[in-house]
């Protein structure tokens, strides 16, 4: 039964609608179109009130067509009412007429409420885990009609409506009902369908119009440059990954193998002409390219949608919305679908850090600081030019925390990795003395922002154990992947940027002077363990002047793939999980840019080829080998064999996991060939070689050891074995059966 709506301003039998009334509506200045339109009871008669821009003759007829009744034309401008006979109220319709037609009309204001009294509750007490089925813009069938439900949340608005390509952007035709406990405003409007442009038209609280705003829950946009949100229906996908989900949610992530690609879906490859590859044009080629290379993720730059192609989706203004640059977000499901029919798993750069401050996006959202803070020393970044979450709200933090809900379960992706955590977590990030606000204890962390992290964690891991959560996080906080009942931040991994920025400060240095700087290489192992770290080799070491990682390395065009090759097999066999990003595995010479297309055509050349099926190798025998990844994250699982000596630049280290045979990994980072190399191991006999980077296969010298190397034991207990060690290359050694 609909909730009946609230009765009308006056009970007068001649006075069908006050002109306070009419010229409120007309002016788009009502803040209760609801207590006047619509169908209301006045006395023993029930009078209905409709605005129908360009009618001249309205009749009022119940949903079935029979006519109840002739309203009468109070204003040419469009305002209708009149006395109808039904004996209740109901949803109404209208047979409007002009010179150049008739048309029928619903009336929206004929409806109660969709929210309920429950969502009243959760939403204010900020734990509403479902606000993405109620909030923004749902198809639903109400009374038997259907439309779409719209519901935003602007709790200073004096009045906000829902204009769209259906109601010629006109805010006096879908004025909203306000509820007035959780400052939402919400109307059901009926046969609208999926497909439409619309926004909200928010007026402030100080009754001056705010910019035309998208809908922060759209789940559906217009392609850049328009930014309107967009009507769509639920995401229609037959999931076909049951095994895959149930892999993950009974398996440990950490003793799992997990080697990402990081892709930018718009440059990875294009059209022939230049444009963006749908998602089901991705599906057919970037699924089976991460089959054949032995990736076990796929991790996209941010897809939400977002308005600067150069922001690369770090500046979002469609938190819940997939990018319309690569179509619809059924495409988007279908490509996740089909990832996990391979057994492929999808990781999503998630940005709930900060915002831009596009007019259509959350800056001042009502006219006020709603979803940011409204003291710029909290509520601004300098670094970015944008807008800081304001943590400390409970709505917004149930619309952050509901985003991350949101995408695991509605796309069933297999990650986020949340951008930027460091600057949600000190308030003096990135600012001089006096430029921030501390805490109420007086020191520099943000302790809402911990606070959120520890919820979103919470939150999404208790729904989806299979999921998981990744931080970009570049100091030396406390427990970031840690539990949050033992006061971690509760992330299933850290990016460990210390690795990042180390190696690669040791690999741009000539290896004469190596040597000098050997801690670079070794340091790491003195942390390793303190977190679940990947090891990332992101789209941030490739761009903004750094070149590619092949521009990076030093010396001849060989010396330079040499070294590379040595880095991946040294990072291949270094405790954590792997992340590459895209081109960077076939040595892509020029630095990223989202403008184009990678350079595929470096695949002609064998120095190319050859790097691409090291990577390969490398995903294949870490994914293959237990003893590489099943103690990632444990220290039991590393044993150091060289760790001192840098005069020859040389490291060697043992990977192993409990009924695993152990492997060796040896690293010559000088190009010096050097036989009769010792190299201690923990048991005697045949090693054998299971990779080497420089293989003429992959574009090496072609130096090596024949395929195994003998280990033996001598008088004093010692085992070692003498190795071949090629120039600028990486071995790794297995105990043979």
């Amino acid at each position: 039964m609909t909730t009946p709506p609230n009765k009308g301003t006056t009970d007068q039998p001649l006075e069908l609608l006050a002109k306070a009334d009419i010229d409120a509506i007309l002016e788009s200045r009502h803040w209760d179109p609801f207590a006047v339109l619509g169908l209301h009871v006045s006395g023993d008669r029930h009078i209905a009130r409709c605005f129908l821009p360009g009618a001249t003759q309205v009749i009022a007829q119940t949903l079935t067509g029979k006519e109840v009744g002739t309203l009468q034309q109070l204003d040419s401008a469009g305002i209708f009412a009149g006395e109808v006979s039904v004996k209740k109220l109901q949803p109404i319709r209208y047979h409007a007429r002009n010179e150049s037609g008739e048309w029928i009309v619903i009336d929206p204001y004929s409806f109660g409420p969709v929210l309920g009294p429950m969502d009243d509750y959760y939403i204010r007490e900020g734990s509403h885990l479902r606000l993405f089925d109620k909030m923004g813009a749902h198809p639903m069938t109400v009374e038997g009609v259907d439309g779409f439900h719209f519901a935003v949340w602007a709790p200073n608005a004096k009045r906000v409506s829902v204009v769209g390509d259906f109601n010629a952007w006109d805010g006096r035709r879908h004025m909203m009902r306000l509820r007035r406990d959780t400052g939402i405003w919400e109307i059901f409007l009926p046969e609208i369908g999926p497909g439409h442009a619309y926004k909200y038209e928010i007026v402030g609280p100080d009754g001056a119009l705010v910019p035309l705003k998208a809908d922060p829950f759209a789940r559906r946009s217009e392609l850049r440059p328009a930014n309107a949100s967009v009507t769509t229906g639920q995401i229609d996908q037959k999931w076909e990954d049951e095994a895959h989900l149930k892999h993950w949610a009974e398996a440990d992530a950490r003793r799992q193998p997990i080697s990402i690609y990081e892709v930018h879906a718009g440059s990875w490859q294009r059209q022939h002409g230049g444009g963006f590859l749908t998602w089901d044009e991705l599906a057919e080629r970037l699924i089976p390219y991460c089959v054949d290379m032995g990736f076990t993720h796929i991790e996209f730059l941010p897809v939400s949608e977002f308005p600067f192609d150069p922001s690369w989706g770090y500046q979002t203004t469609g938190l819940y919305s997939p990018t319309a640059r690569f179509g619809e977000p059924d495409g988007f499901a279908r490509f996740v679908n089909g990832c996990h029919k391979v057994g492929i798993g999808v990781i999503l750069d998630w940005v709930p850090a900060h915002f831009p401050t596009d007019a259509h996006g959350l800056g001042r959202f009502d006219g006020t600081a709603l979803y940011e803070h409204e003291d710029p020393r909290q509520g601004f970044h300098p670094d970015w030019n944008t807008a800081i979450y304001n943590f400390g709200r409970a709505e917004v933090l149930s619309y952050l925390v509901n985003n991350a809900l949101y995408w695991t379960e509605k796309f069933h992706l297999d990650g986020l990795r949340v951008d930027a955590v460091a600057s949600m977590l000190y308030l003096d990030y990135s600012r001089k003395h006096g430029e921030w606000v501390p805490n109420e204890y007086g020191g520099n962390e943000n302790l809402e922002a911990v606070r959120f992290l520890q919820s979103m964690n919470a939150r999404v891991y208790a729904a989806h154990p299979g999921v998981l959560t990744i931080a970009e996080e570049s100091t030396s906080w406390p427990k970031v992947s840690a539990p949050v009942h033992d006061g971690g931040l509760g992330f299933g991994f850290k990016w460990n940027m210390g690795f990042m920025h180390d190696t690669l400060q040791y690999l741009s240095r000539e290896p004469v002077h190596r040597k000098f700087h050997h801690n670079d290489m070794t340091f790491g192992l003195l942390y390793a363990f303190t977190e679940n770290f990947v090891l990332p080799l992101s789209h941030d070491e490739v761009v903004h002047g750094k070149g590619s990682l092949i521009a990076k390395m030093q010396g001849d065009d060989w010396q330079k793939f040499a070294n590379l090759r040595a880095y991946y097999g040294f990072m291949w066999g270094y405790p954590g999980k792997k992340l590459l990003f895209m081109g960077q595995e076939f040595a892509q010479w020029q630095e990223w840019s989202e403008e184009r297309s990678l350079d595929w055509n470096l695949l002609e050349y064998p120095l190319h080829e050859g790097m691409r099926r090291l990577v390969r190798d490398l995903n294949g025998t870490y994914r293959r080998k237990a003893a590489l990844h099943a103690r990632d994250c444990e220290g039991d699982g590393f044993e150091w064999l060289i760790a001192d000596d840098r005069e020859n630049s040389v490291f060697a280290w043992l990977r192993k996991a409990p009924g695993e045979k152990p492997i060796a990994i040896v690293t010559n980072f000088t190009p010096v060939y050097r036989e009769n190399y010792g190299v201690p191991l923990p048991m005697e006999g045949r090693w054998r070689e299971i990779l080497n980077t420089d293989a003429e296969i992959y574009g090496g010298s072609g130096k090596g050891n024949g395929g195994a190397v003998q280990a033996k034991k001598h008088g004093d207990g010692t085992i070692t074995a003498n190795i071949t060690l090629p120039p600028l290359a990486t071995l790794m050694l297995e105990l043979d059966a």
